[in-house]
């Protein structure tokens, strides 16, 4: 994890502020603007955010993609998150505070001042630990949620294909620091590159794949709402799962191997290597027998481009490129 690091903040006067990172221009007016947008299907009143808290890398991502890194506090990176020197945007994550490595809580917020926060439903936001964006709106601290995650959040589901919402967040959280112009070219271009991917698909049919994020006594795995499932398709593959209307679920041992999974990508992430979670599947007496596990075909996928976020579009090219590279 980076040293803790504080840069001054920005005043925003009258007008706009150049982000020089990328040229994109946050409309400001004495701090008055407002704007209107979505949060999961809920339309809320939004002023230009100065101190944002973003939880985990798919929320500081998508605004340091935005090139809103001057409008930061700091980030809440839990462990699971590989570190953030390995980001596209490690200058950005250098320059804003790191405020914890823990789970995202209302103390936590309130002490940093935010008048923002960015995260999830059930991966940041949480009933049980009492921040949710109802809480923070009754504090007048503004929220924002990954549309990805609406799907299953009370009162307010929203149901978008995980990278239509990834495309969305962008948009919305464009709109809402009066950077239109750079979410519209951050969209065509992952776009661009989607259709990219999915015009070079393999020839043949789709190949079974299984996700393997953990669990040894019931595996846990990608539903349909999660964007490896999209990741697996657009990539020319067919998750043996997308039929779980479901964002992460568990599944059994038993519809794994009935299955046939011809590849299994390891989702990886905190204290357990994947080459453990490979090791376990070849030595399982459950799992051993399986087609990628006989052929040794796994695909080693990094947490960051399997949650919500900009390095989505990076772990579909990366798993097409692998899935090109099989005679199946």
């Amino acid at each position: 994890m980076t040293t803790p690091h504080r840069r001054p903040l920005i005043a925003l006067a009258a007008g706009a502020l150049t982000l020089a990172a990328c040229g994109a221009e946050v409309e400001t007016s004495s701090g008055d603007r407002t704007v209107t947008v979505d949060r999961c299907g809920e339309p809320v009143e939004y002023t230009t955010p100065e101190r944002a808290v973003v939880y985990e890398a798919g929320s500081a991502d998508k605004l340091f993609a935005l090139g809103l890194a001057d409008h930061v506090h700091g980030y809440v990176m839990p462990p699971a998150n590989p570190p953030v020197e390995e980001s596209p945007w490690a200058s950005d994550y250098a320059a804003v505070e790191f405020l914890s490595d823990d789970l995202l809580n209302r103390e936590l917020v309130v002490d940093a001042e935010a008048d923002f926060v960015v995260a999830g439903w059930n991966s940041g936001f949480s009933d049980q630990r009492g921040i949710t964006p109802e809480i923070l709106d009754g504090l007048g601290i503004q929220s924002f949620m990954h549309t990805e995650s609406c799907f299953n959040y009370p009162g307010f589901p929203e149901r978008v294909e995980p990278f239509d919402a990834l495309y969305a967040d962008l948009e919305r959280l464009g709109a809402i620091f009066g950077v239109q112009d750079r979410a519209t070219e951050l969209v065509t271009e992952y776009r661009g590159r989607v259709d990219a991917v999915r015009a070079n698909a393999p020839e043949g049919g789709p190949v079974p794949v299984f996700l393997y994020d953990s669990g040894t006594d019931q595996p846990f795995t990608a539903g349909s709402q999660v964007p490896p499932n999209q990741i697996i398709e657009y990539a020319g593959g067919r998750n043996v799962f997308a039929d779980l209307e479901a964002r992460w679920t568990q599944v059994s041992w038993e519809a794994v191997v009935q299955a046939a999974p011809e590849v299994v990508i390891i989702l990886d992430y905190g204290d357990q290597p994947a080459q453990e979670k490979i090791d376990f599947l070849k030595t399982s007496p459950i799992t051993s027998g399986l087609p990628a596990v006989v052929a040794d075909r796994f695909y080693v996928l990094d947490y960051n481009e399997g949650i919500s976020g900009p390095r989505n579009i990076d772990g579909l090219e990366g798993f097409a490129a692998y899935l090109r590279t099989l005679r199946l």
